[in-house]
C-alpha cells in the first residue's frame, strides 16, 4: 500500500490533531521532503511531538523513514505519470482541462493498480464463496456507494442470483433483520463509517447473514461489521465530493466479485449473460 493511500485511509480515523497533519501531507505530499521536521510541525500548527506521532500511526518510526520512503515513492510516480502530460495529487485552479484531466486520470489509474495489488485473495474467495451459497444476496450503500451497489446488483441480476438493493436506511434495517435464506449483506461505503450502512451489515450480521464491506477504511466500524473486508486503495483530488476515484477503486472491487461468482457458474454465465442480452437486444433501437 502507498504511503499516500495509506494517509488517505487513516485520516478519518487519526485524532484531530494527527488528522490535521494527515490532511496537510495528503494536500501537498512534498512539504515532508522540503521540510524539516520543525518546519512540517510549524506548517500544520501543531507540535513536533505530534508529527512523531503522526509518522508511528502510519507505520514509520520517526520522520526521517516518512521523509525517504515518500521521496522514493513520489519520485517514482512522477517518471511513471509525467509522459501523460500533468501529474500531481492535487488539481488547481491554474491547470487547463488537459491537465486537470490528466491527473484525475492518474490517480484513478494508481487506484486501480494499487487496489488490486493490495487485495487479500483468501478474503476475496470467502466472500465470492458467501455470494454463491446464499440464496438472498442484499446490496447497501449511499451517495456516491449507492451507484457502485447499483452495479453489483444489476451485474447479478443479469446472471439470474436474487440480488436486492433496499430503497433506503429503514428497509435496509427492515430486510437484513430477517434472513428467511441463506444470506449475504456487502455494505459499500468509502470512509468506512457511514452510519446507515454500518448499522445495516452490523444488522445483518447479528441475524445471521454472511457480510461483506467494500471500503478504503481498515480501522473502520463497516470494516468491523464484516466478515468479509475488502479494501481500496485511494488518493481522492480536490474534488471529493464528486467521489471520482473512490468510484473507481470500488468497482474495481465489484468486478472481482461477480468475476469470481461468474466463474463458479461458467456455463450458467455464459447462458445467463447471452439470453438477457437477447431479450433486451430489441429495446436497444
Amino acid at each position: 500500500m502507498s504511503i499516500q493511500s495509506t494517509i488517505e485511509a487513516a485520516a478519518s480515523t487519526l485524532p484531530p490533531s494527527l488528522a490535521r497533519i494527515a490532511l496537510v501531507v495528503r494536500e501537498n505530499p512534498s512539504l515532508v521532503i522540503e521540510n524539516t521536521i520543525n518546519e512540517l510541525a510549524e506548517e500544520c500548527q501543531t507540535s513536533v511531538a505530534s508529527v512523531v506521532r503522526f509518522c508511528r500511526a502510519i507505520g514509520f518510526s520517526g520522520y526521517a523513514p516518512l521523509r525517504m520512503a515518500l521521496a522514493a515513492e513520489l519520485g517514482k510516480e512522477a517518471a511513471q505519470f509525467s509522459a501523460r502530460g500533468a501529474y500531481g495529487s492535487e488539481i488547481s485552479d491554474g491547470d487547463t482541462l488537459r491537465e486537470a484531466v490528466s491527473k484525475v486520470a492518474s490517480l484513478e489509474l494508481l487506484a486501480i493498480e494499487e487496489t488490486v495489488a493490495q487485495l487479500d485473495f483468501e478474503v476475496l474467495e470467502a466472500a465470492v464463496d458467501a455470494i454463491d451459497r446464499a440464496e438472498r444476496i442484499l446490496l447497501y450503500g449511499l451517495g456516491a456507494s449507492r451507484f457502485v451497489a447499483e452495479d453489483l446488483t444489476h451485474k447479478l441480476l443479469r446472471v439470474g442470483r436474487n440480488a436486492h438493493m433496499p430503497a433506503d436506511p429503514h428497509e435496509a434495517v427492515a430486510v437484513s433483520v430477517l434472513p428467511t435464506a441463506p444470506t449475504v449483506a456487502i455494505g459499500f461505503s468509502h470512509s468506512g463509517s457511514t452510519l446507515e450502512t454500518v448499522r445495516f451489515l452490523a444488522t445483518a450480521r447479528a441475524s445471521g447473514a454472511a457480510t461483506i464491506a467494500v471500503t478504503s477504511a481498515k480501522d473502520s466500524p463497516l470494516a468491523r461489521a464484516a466478515e468479509h473486508p475488502l479494501f481500496t486503495e485511494v488518493r481522492e483530488s480536490t474534488f471529493r465530493a464528486g467521489a471520482m476515484v473512490s468510484r473507481i477503486a470500488q468497482l474495481t472491487l465489484v468486478d472481482c466479485l461477480f468475476l469470481g461468482v461468474a466463474k463458479r457458474r461458467y456455463a450458467e454465465t455464459v447462458d445467463a449473460l447471452q439470453r438477457t442480452g437477447q431479450a433486451t437486444r430489441a429495446l436497444r433501437g
